[in-house]
């Protein structure tokens, strides 16, 4: 004796309840990506219309509008830096300084850097919007 059912099989998938889970991930991932942070010093830096970047390895020396220094997101002493800075010669130095810092402190880091063996710097700068 075979049983029957009231309800027959579906042979399709639901698309609306796929279209709803794609629409709640894509709402999750805007309100989720809109609160990354980038972890560092905050500096304005200032800007300019070329969108070059370095390719080789870089140490990162950042200079506040307070006039702290940074070696490397760790805060320094403009007289330590040649002590902390070795064997730079290959590297590049990117200069991330703030763009109400006096061009006199940057110069002042730049010679300091120099004498300590730096050979390449890169100042950083964000890009114009057109």
């Amino acid at each position: 004796m075979e049983l029957e059912s009231k309800f027959k099989h579906k042979s399709t998938f639901p698309v609306i309840s796929m279209a709803d889970i794609v629409l709640l991930l894509l709402i999750f991932f805007l309100l989720t990506s809109t609160y990354l942070v980038q972890p560092g010093i905050k500096v304005r830096l200032p800007k300019t219309a070329a969108r070059t970047a370095a390719a080789q390895e870089k140490i990162s020396i950042t200079i506040t509008k307070s006039g702290a220094i940074y070696l490397e997101d760790k805060p320094v002493q403009i007289a330590n830096l040649p002590y902390l800075l070795k064997d730079t010669a290959e590297k590049i130095v990117l200069i991330k300084a703030d763009r109400d810092v006096t061009i006199d402190m940057t110069v002042k880091v730049m010679e300091v850097l120099r004498k300590s063996g730096a050979g390449k710097f890169v100042i950083a700068t964000t890009p114009e919007i057109e």
